[in-house]
């Protein structure tokens, strides 16, 4: 099959061929049919996160079941699917407690490095991205990584829901519990910030602020539930926000994965607010916040994939989708081939794309 391989950060990515063995017990073969390109992958092709290499990235996709091991009952071939990267075990404690995201029984999990699924004709290991590596034809993983979905779901927007729209989405709704009437700042409206906006709407929240530097993208936010728009080259973005809420929100959401912004969504907290971090800080990248505000139980948290319970959310976004309540199709800004996936990642790095795709059959 053909695959998208990161060979050195900082470099395009190679398309190669690769091939994966048949599926063992617990395994399921998928023929990818769709792979969002996402700025989490953005950060390892930049080597902001470190991963071993060469790898095939890609985490957010939906496919097709071609084939099952032993053991496998929940998927047959045939079966839409989509993936994810918050592949559960089901028994450790986190798992059994409601918490399948923060799973730690690394059976079921492929630890960095591991290569044994991956193979092509080098003498280097081909090393399996987060469970999934979905910028190839095909994927080879544990069920548990997997979720059903109806048939008459375009799998182009179903894809979508496995990364973007269950990260945004779950940091408002499992993360953070925003209730309705509660007000809402979103700073950063790429994908998984605009998943972060329709989420809140869904949720009822009352009043919706999108932050973002380019107008188009606020101009969408507004479409998917934003009540206010605030661009930060009108000026700080703090007082912008205090004085918009007379105040500060109950709630912040930080979706884009820097230092300054961090600290921002903790500084234009009400009291007893609460800033959720979403984006990915660079490795090894501290912040810092003034220790007074925490006096008035204004408070600061992390979300790892929407704090997902995926087999649940994703069908229900689904739903939601199909109901006329997230809208999806506002989200796709370019259907690629495999062959254009590092235009794909130049487009997104320099703003002009809010999620591109890999169409596998195009």
């Amino acid at each position: 099959m053909k695959a998208a391989v990161l060979m050195e950060v900082n470099k395009p990515l190679v398309i190669e061929d690769i091939s994966v063995p048949k599926p063992g017990p617990r395994e399921v073969l998928i023929r990818t049919s769709v792979a969002g390109l996402c700025h989490s992958d953005l950060h390892f092709i930049e080597g902001l996160y470190p991963h071993p290499l060469p790898a095939v990235l890609g985490h957010e996709s939906a496919g097709i079941v071609e084939q099952v091991g032993s053991d496998v009952t929940y998927v047959k071939p045939g079966d839409h699917v989509v993936t994810c990267l918050s592949v559960f075990c089901g028994t450790c404690d986190n798992c059994t407690t409601g918490r399948p995201v923060l799973c730690t029984d690394t059976a079921v999990k492929m630890p960095p490095g591991a290569s044994n699924r991956l193979s092509w004709g080098r003498s280097e290991k081909l090393h399996q991205f987060l469970n999934l590596s979905s910028f190839a034809e095909q994927m080879l993983v544990h069920e548990n990584a997997i979720v059903k979905i109806r048939q008459d779901m375009p799998l182009e927007l179903a894809a979508l829901i496995g990364c973007g729209v269950i990260t945004g989405y779950g940091a408002v709704v499992n993360t953070a519990r925003v209730t309705a009437g509660e007000t809402v700042a979103v700073i950063g409206c790429g994908g998984v910030g605009m998943a972060a906006i329709n989420g809140a709407e869904i949720a009822g929240a009352g009043r919706i602020i999108a932050i973002d530097t380019n107008p188009a993208k606020l101009q969408l936010a507004t479409k998917l539930g934003a009540t206010d728009i605030i661009n930060p080259a009108d000026g700080d973005v703090v007082a912008q926000v205090r004085e918009l809420t007379k105040g500060g929100v109950h709630h912040a959401f930080e979706v884009l994965g820097r230092k300054e912004t961090a600290e921002q969504a903790f500084a234009m907290l009400a009291p007893g607010g609460t800033a959720t971090i979403v984006g990915m800080i660079p490795f090894g990248q501290k912040i810092e916040l003034h220790g007074f505000d925490f006096l008035r139980e204004r408070r600061i948290q992390g979300s790892s994939m929407g704090s997902n319970h995926f087999r649940v959310d994703m069908p229900r976004l689904v739903e939601f989708y199909l109901r006329g309540k997230l809208h999806l199709e506002d989200w796709i800004s370019a259907k690629l081939k495999l062959s254009e996936i590092n235009e794909g990642f130049a487009n997104m790095k320099a703003g002009k794309t809010l999620r591109s795709v890999i169409m596998f059959d195009a």
